[in-house]
């Protein structure tokens, strides 16, 4: 069996089964073995560990976290790949090949019967395009994971850990970090990957909050508010709110909330912390609430 992460390993195995790479799911392997042991390194993959692996390629990665790990559900969309993956991962006797896109796979019910519904660790090489619904669906779903350690766009891992003000922060910076707490690991060249990507990269590790470090009465109402302040970031969070048809709430409403909280009526979304978020998000759901109080009388 070829141990892969180099490119004379990868090329024959690429070559071996006529593999040809596929754009619709953004493919680029890993070919730098230094960069994988950061990856595990990174994760704290122990021996108690069960990873779930979304996209393995062509087992690069794999290997090394069977190596780590006690156990590896290794979760492959791209059928061309699955008998790649059962030849170079044929050694070992802890890893469980899926073919499913991992935004239909049920992960609670995984986590629940392959580790009985303890925290299990995520690990994945993602196609850019797809970083960001896949992470934002494991946060929503609530899925019991202890940390999430993804290869990203450089880009996009800048902007899960940017903080308030700059032009990285957004609602993605907020997402990840109601839910996580964000470390940038490694950065990635793109002679890193084969075949090589545009733009750098970055391992980034999101490790899940014991408990969120802010109390929210309504979390749907956050993050519309979050996304609404976003949307037209030149506008004013009171402009940005009051445009948005997704919020239907009243310009007054708006204005009084944010001057209750001290903030000026100029003040944009990006000048927002996570805390002010959570306070305007409870002070206009309590408002609202006292609204349909009042017209239910």
């Amino acid at each position: 069996m070829a141990t892969l992460g180099n490119p004379k390993e990868t090329i024959e195995v690429l070559n071996k089964y006529h593999f040809n790479f596929q754009k619709k799911y953004g493919q680029n392997f890993l070919i730098d073995t230094r960069v994988l042991d950061k990856i595990v390194k990174a994760a704290e993959v122990t021996k108690d560990d069960l990873v779930v692996e979304i996209g393995p390629g062509i087992g690069t990665l794999t290997q090394y976290l069977c190596e780590a790990a006690r156990e590896v559900v290794a979760v492959e969309i791209d059928k061309n790949l699955i008998p790649i993956l059962e030849d170079t991962l044929s050694a070992y006797d802890n890893v469980t090949i899926l073919n499913e896109d991992i935004l239909k796979v049920d992960l609670n019910r995984l986590v629940q019967e392959r580790n009985a519904g303890k925290p299990v660790k995520v690990v994945a090489n993602l196609p850019y395009y797809i970083t960001t619904p896949i992470i934002m669906g494991l946060f929503e779903a609530h899925v019991p994971v202890e940390n999430i350690t993804v290869m990203v766009q450089k880009e996009v891992a800048d902007r899960m850990q940017a903080g308030p003000g700059g032009k990285d922060y957004g609602a993605l910076s907020l997402a990840v970090q109601y839910y996580a707490k964000p470390y940038i690991a490694a950065n990635v060249p793109p002679n890193c990957f084969m075949p090589r990507p545009n733009v750098g990269s970055a391992v980034i590790r999101l490790t899940l909050h014991d408990e969120k470090p802010v109390v929210i009465k309504d979390e749907n109402l956050l993050f519309k508010l979050i996304r609404a302040s976003f949307n037209q970031r030149r506008k004013t969070l009171a402009n940005g709110l009051n445009n948005n048809e997704e919020i239907k709430l009243s310009k007054e409403l708006i204005t009084e909330a944010i001057t209750e909280l001290n903030l000026s009526p100029s003040i944009r979304g990006e000048a927002l912390t996570l805390s002010d978020f959570a306070a305007l998000s409870n002070l206009i759901y309590e408002k609202q609430e006292l609204m349909n109080y009042v017209e239910k009388m």
